[in-house]
């Protein structure tokens, strides 16, 4: 059991692959449940609809006394000119500049509804170019969006504790925010809940696709839940192009709804995306609890031989508050008095003092080198830590920003 358990632990499945992998598990999972509600409930849909289209088919031939074949020519026809942006009833050019500013914004927001594609080759290639660059500072973008929207959402729930700790007494009530705020008690190091701020932000995406969704209930005549549906495709960048709004030739206030509706979906986006960000900390959470559950657990025995062997009374740093859990009455087991008495707490090796001594001076050390340079100090505390600890992009932003997010590591 020992055997097995110490191989576990060489295996090279950390924290974070263990996250990764679970994280994998469960996504799989989701999909695979996803499609198995999406076909239950469409499938007998699609199926009637063949069936009648099939029967309209056939009427029509026989009616007209055209030929299937002739048919089905006329109308591939006419799907390759839906794909070209034609349609029967007028609607707005698709290339003037309003028409291809909107569809810029799809391809740098990731919508991509599809109404709207490029035919020519050079078209296509600078679409490519184009969508690289444009893409890529969307998202930087909608980081900054992130960024500055958990600062204000900071500043407006702190200011909302400190009038707590005031009403409560614990602070005085002519304090001032300013350099002295470290040193009251209530607000070391205090940082607004994710918890919070997720629920700041649905609410507020709640609120912003229901305005929207009544805009577009009112300008383009569909029905509230299919303006829903619209604002939650849009606004997720999923954009599956089934309905897509602005496309007919003319409005009653066209230019204030084109801009409303800019204003919209920029907007939507945005929330959304910082949304996003906020869930998937919180699902990271639940990992981490996952994690701590699933871990590998082996009988009381091998933890108890683990415990003995594999922690000897060498003092190396963090090591002094962990050695208090074993039990100085197990030693008399031992048949060598000599090893015995190593792992009894009172004595120590003098090689392993001189090797822990060589590692706290080695630390040390670094600590003062990177101190005088202007390193911050807590680069150096876990030197085993990389450059990509603290998270990359949005998940860097919620680590500083948030307080369920600092100690998830």
């Amino acid at each position: 059991a020992a055997g097995s358990c110490r191989r576990r632990r060489l295996a090279p499945l950390n924290e974070d692959n263990g996250r990764f992998l679970l994280l994998a598990a469960l996504i799989a999972a989701y999909l695979s449940a996803g499609a198995t509600v999406f076909s239950a409930l469409e499938s007998p849909s699609e199926a009637a609809a063949q069936l009648r289209w099939n029967r309209t088919l056939h009427n029509f031939s026989r009616i007209f006394n055209i030929s299937l074949p002739e048919l089905r020519a006329f109308l591939r026809s006419y799907e390759a000119a839906m794909a070209a942006g034609i349609r029967v009833d007028a609607l707005r050019p698709r290339w003037d500049f309003p028409g291809a500013f909107y569809f810029v914004g799809t391809v740098v927001s990731t919508i991509g509804f599809g109404m709207t594609t490029p035919a020519t080759v050079a078209g296509k290639v600078f679409l490519i170019i184009y969508g690289l660059f444009g893409c890529a500072g969307t998202i930087l973008f909608f980081n900054l969006f992130l960024e500055r929207i958990i600062s204000l959402l900071a500043f407006i729930m702190k200011a909302c504790h400190e009038r707590q700790l005031r009403r409560s007494g614990l602070l005085p009530p002519n304090f001032r925010r300013g350099p002295a705020m470290s040193g009251v008690g209530g607000l070391i190091g205090w940082k607004p809940s994710v918890y919070h701020v997720m629920l700041i932000l649905g609410i507020f995406a709640i609120t912003l696709s229901c305005c929207a969704s009544a805009m577009y209930t009112a300008v383009e005549g569909w029905n509230y839940v299919d303006s829903l549906y619209y604002c939650f495709v849009t606004f997720s960048t999923i954009g599956f192009g089934d309905l897509v709004s602005s496309q007919n030739a003319a409005y009653q206030n066209q230019g204030l709804y084109r801009f409303g509706n800019f204003i919209f979906i920029l907007m939507g986006v945005c929330c959304i995306y910082s949304l996003f960000n906020v869930i998937s900390i919180v699902i990271k959470q639940i990992l981490n609890w996952a994690l701590k559950k699933f871990e590998c657990r082996c009988c009381p025995k091998c933890h108890k031989s683990s415990a003995r062997l594999g922690r000897r009374n060498a003092i190396t740093p963090g090591a002094r508050l962990r050695r208090h859990n074993i039990s100085v009455d197990a030693d008399g087991q031992y048949d060598s008095d000599t090893e015995g008495r190593r792992l009894s707490g009172e004595m120590i090796s003098m090689r392993e003092l001189t090797a822990s001594n060589k590692v706290s001076l080695a630390i040390l050390q670094k600590q003062l080198s990177e101190t005088a340079n202007g390193y911050p100090r807590n680069v150096c505390i876990n030197t085993r830590q990389n450059g990509f600890s603290a998270g990359v992009g949005a998940l860097a932003i919620m680590n500083n920003r948030l307080a369920e997010t600092s100690d998830s590591r």
